[in-house]
């Protein structure tokens, strides 16, 4: 870079290479090379036959960059910013008070919105996972468990041995056993599923989720317990009011229908009506803990769902026990679930 007198000599001394932002074709830092010239028509003379890049010239207050063609951004940037520094530093002594003084309030602070969403909370990727993998997790055991206890109903009245049974065992406490015996399977494969999800995450960039998920999982689990056992009896109840095995597709229809609805519903609602549907039971179990993970929601609200969910599970209980007792030892081909509710004990 030309420059035609120690001050511009020492302007251009002081430009910081490391601020050019560039690196030159060898990978190196970027150097400046001063050469003085006599005077303006010298400096011009070397920028147009291609001895120097740029040529400052002039003097405080004065200052002019001659260039041919379109100059060196990075080079002009830097020269400017020690031309800036330098007339700002007179001003500020020519007004009584110094540069410290002079630029307090200047500087804009940068927030990177997408590391305080990773910070503060996980990213939206990961909610949307883990929630439907909570509810999937619901559907899947409810489909499969629930089939199991219907099943085995049906098997034991197409095989007469309901009958046995029966007269040993008051049908209230089988039922409740059928109940109990796979909710504790269901829970136990939930948990064992969950728990190898939560090792799975610590070995892959979606660790970042497992600070936030303790919450979730603690409502998760007694949302999972009464929604499962609300259907439970249901289930039982479906099951015997098939005579034979090739009936359970007719009586379990409708809860199947259901779960599918759900699990649709929950996975595609948004705003106000989602928030609704998170305190309608069986909803509530795929939709509150997705709301927890999403940090919307107050500590009244899966208080309140769950609540609302336990309320559900007496009534399923009361309904599911009154139909199975009445539809057990019925042999004579399926019934509907309205004709099941006319059957007297």
């Amino acid at each position: 870079m030309a420059t035609t007198g120690p001050d511009a000599t020492s302007v251009v001394e002081r430009v910081d290479p490391a601020a050019m932002g560039a690196l030159s074709f060898d990978g190196e830092e970027p150097t400046v090379t001063v050469e003085e010239v006599a005077d303006r028509s010298a400096a011009e003379e070397s920028v147009l036959e291609g001895d120097a890049d740029l040529a400052l010239v002039g003097g405080p207050g004065e200052w002019e960059v001659l260039a041919d063609g379109s100059p060196p951004t990075t080079l002009l940037g830097a020269v400017s910013d020690v031309v800036r520094t330098d007339a700002l530093a007179a001003n500020a002594e020519a007004a009584g008070t110094s540069v410290t003084e002079l630029t307090a309030g200047t500087e804009v602070r940068l927030t990177d919105l997408a590391e305080v969403t990773e910070d503060e909370g996980m990213p939206e990727q990961v909610t949307f996972l883990l929630g439907f993998g909570f509810a999937f997790l619901f559907y899947m055991a409810a489909i499969m468990f629930g089939m199991q206890i219907a099943s085995s109903v049906v098997e034991e009245k197409q095989s007469r041995i309901v009958e046995i049974l029966a007269a040993a065992i008051p049908v209230r406490q089988l039922l409740m056993g059928k109940v109990a015996g796979n909710t504790l399977l269901a829970f136990g494969q939930m948990a064992l599923l969950v728990a190898t999800a939560l090792v799975g995450l610590t070995f892959t960039d979606l660790d970042v989720a497992l600070p936030g998920l303790a919450e979730a999982v603690g409502w998760y689990l007694p949302f999972f317990l009464l929604g499962f056992v609300a259907l439970a009896c249901i289930w039982a109840a479906a099951g015997a009011l098939a005579s034979r095995t090739e009936d359970l597709q007719s009586t379990t229809m409708p809860l199947t229908m259901v779960l599918v609805v759900a699990f649709i519903a929950a996975l595609n609602l948004q705003g106000v009506w989602r928030e609704v549907a998170s305190f309608v039971p069986l909803l509530s179990t795929l939709l509150m803990p997705l709301r927890i993970l999403e940090g919307d929601v107050s500590w009244w609200e899966p208080v309140l769902a769950l609540v609302l969910v336990a309320l559900f599970c007496l009534v399923t209980i009361l309904v599911g026990t009154r139909l199975y007792q009445r539809a057990l030892l019925h042999t004579s081909g399926s019934l509907s679930w309205r004709k099941g509710m006319r059957l007297s004990e």
